[in-house]
């Protein structure tokens, strides 16, 4: 199967299942070639945990779903180390964290001890339980769901978990014709039968395919000049740090792949600013008391930016 072909029958699969958001599924394939990780946000029941479980099905590997709640322990996440008796030796028992694909459901119900003991694993893609370091498999994705900021319940995420997502997406309620299809197929939609299109090998194989696409110098000053001049905006309060353009790079040359490129360009960077850069982020109080937000910041810097030749 061919690298389109392959990226092609993952968009048509998961989009039988969910009503009209290519641009999301489109985002977690750059997050997948990418090896980052994708924050989903917005209220309950607009379909962040059935596009996450679809997604996950669609790519083939294994699959695990984290519900996290106040009282999950890092343990319940990672795993643990107990005496089996049966045996007469020490034995580890793995947790959710070893699988391909990790939903995440509802991050920031969960305490910061335990949001802290995704870090290693999603930087590193290893974990380490009682002194020793175990590898994660290839590929491997968190997807996390986050309720809205503030919400009763929540734990605000710190700017170090943040910073570990590359991507962030913001999934609001759909529209009156969207809503309409919905409940129409609603039948269908709760009891889908998805069919796995790639395997995790083919995937890993995308992966460094994607690190083949150029990058040219005047799209990486560009990518370096965006990320400088949100540094510098007086509305912003917390900038985004090298993260950001390192994402900006990597995700590039994944939306180029996607289109078929062999070379990354400007619209690339221009696709993924707000993904990449909105959750790293944070507006001055003044200005978020007129309303202001960090997605407006960056579409005003995104104007005064020049956009090089390529």
């Amino acid at each position: 199967m061919s690298a389109k072909s392959a990226i092609n029958r993952v968009v048509a699969e998961v989009s039988k299942y969910i009503v009209d958001m290519k641009n999301v599924i489109e985002l977690m394939l750059i997050a997948m070639l990418t090896e980052g990780h994708i924050l989903l946000e917005g209220p309950p029941g607009t379909g962040k945990t059935l596009l996450a479980k679809t997604f996950a099905s669609t790519i083939g590997g294994t699959f695990k779903r984290i519900q996290m709640t106040p009282d999950l322990l890092p343990a319940d996440i990672l795993g643990v180390v107990y005496y089996d008796m049966a045996k007469g030796a020490w034995s580890l028992k793995k947790g959710p964290i070893f699988a391909n694909i990790v939903l995440v459901d509802e991050l920031n119900r969960a305490t910061p001890k335990a949001q802290a003991a995704l870090i290693e694993a999603m930087q590193e893609r290893q974990v380490t339980i009682e002194g020793m370091t175990l590898e994660l498999p290839r590929p491997f994705l968190v997807i996390a769901t986050q309720m809205p900021y503030g919400a009763e319940g929540t734990y605000p995420l710190t700017d170090v978990q943040l910073d570990r997502f590359a991507y962030s997406v913001d999934i609001g309620y759909p529209g009156r014709s969207e809503e309409i299809e919905i409940i129409t197929r609603i039948d269908e939609l709760e009891h889908p039968t998805i069919k796995p299109v790639t395997s995790p090998n083919e995937l890993a194989s995308l992966v460094d395919q994607v690190k083949s696409v150029k990058v040219s110098d005047s799209v990486k000053k560009y990518i370096t000049d965006l990320v400088g001049k949100l540094r510098s905006a007086e509305e912003v309060q917390s900038p985004p740090g090298p993260r950001a353009s390192i994402w900006l790079y990597k995700g590039c040359r994944a939306a180029a792949f996607l289109e078929g490129r062999s070379y990354a360009i400007p619209d690339d960077i221009k696709k993924l600013a707000v993904p990449v850069l909105s959750h790293r982020v944070k507006v001055k109080p003044e200005y978020l008391a007129d309303g202001l937000t960090a997605k407006d910041i960056i579409y005003k810097v995104l104007e005064e930016v020049e956009v090089p030749l390529y």
